[in-house]
């Protein structure tokens, strides 16, 4: 018999062995929420590009990225975007709440967030989370996109200066929590909006207590964050 089992490529880190990085969390979390069948398969940064160059076209910037899935008819799905919308179309209940008014407004928060982290959090994970077959991968890479050393990057663009520019945009976030009351965006109604924010959140928390604790500082009600945190603890439970 076929299997009818899902494979989710993932990236892999430093022990605990858990899912990390948050595009990776947003998939994870919608398998999680359909309660599809599925098994992890850990891919190292270098390994990206080989492992899935057969199966799948690159982005439209020529990379290979993560999370990808494997279909059990064969078939491979780049970009947890994509992902989402093939799995509501093919596996529509429990639903993701796809067409929520709350859902652009939140994914335009969370690029902008992640954005803006950057120069705070790309220096601290090869110190933090990588393993050691990943690290020259992300220098080479990451250096290139910054134009300059990650320590350069670090001192000059990190640290508070960094976090400084996430503060307006996490208090966005806030005050759209707080409109139905909570947990999640649309009061007691889970949807996809709910994951992509998390997977932020839960990202900060992988990096360490301290960045998570800083980015709630600065969100101007750390309660929500946290309730919703809580809240998707049933679809997040299940990490590796």
């Amino acid at each position: 018999m076929a299997s009818t089992q899902i494979v989710l490529f993932d990236l892999p880190s430093k022990d605990p062995l858990v899912t990390w990085t948050p595009n990776p969390w947003k998939t994870r979390l919608v398998l999680n929420f359909k309660g599809l069948d599925y098994r992890t398969e850990w891919v190292e940064y270098p390994d990206i590009k080989p492992t899935l160059e057969s199966h799948v076209s690159p982005d439209a910037g020529g990379t290979y990225t993560i999370p990808t899935i494997a279909l059990p008819d064969g078939k491979y799905l780049m970009d947890s975007r994509k992902i989402t919308d093939y799995l509501e179309e093919a596996h529509p209940q429990p639903t993701l709440r796809l067409d929520s008014l709350y859902l652009l407004k939140v994914e335009d928060l969370w690029s902008q967030y992640m954005g803006a982290l950057r120069p705070v959090f790309i220096p601290e994970i090869p110190k933090r989370l990588l393993n050691d077959a990943s690290i020259d991968y992300w220098y080479t890479t990451r250096e290139r996109m910054f134009n300059m050393p990650l320590d350069r990057v670090e001192k000059e663009l990190g640290g508070e200066r960094g976090w400084n520019e996430t503060t307006s945009v996490i208090q966005e976030i806030t005050a759209l929590l707080s409109e139905n009351k909570g947990p999640f965006f649309e009061g007691e109604i889970v949807g996809y909006a709910d994951f992509v924010w998390a997977s932020v959140l839960l990202f900060l928390a992988r990096i360490g207590p301290d960045f998570l604790d800083e980015a709630l500082k600065r969100s101007g009600n750390a309660q929500v964050h946290l309730d919703l945190l809580e809240a998707v603890k049933p679809w997040s439970s299940k990490d590796h």
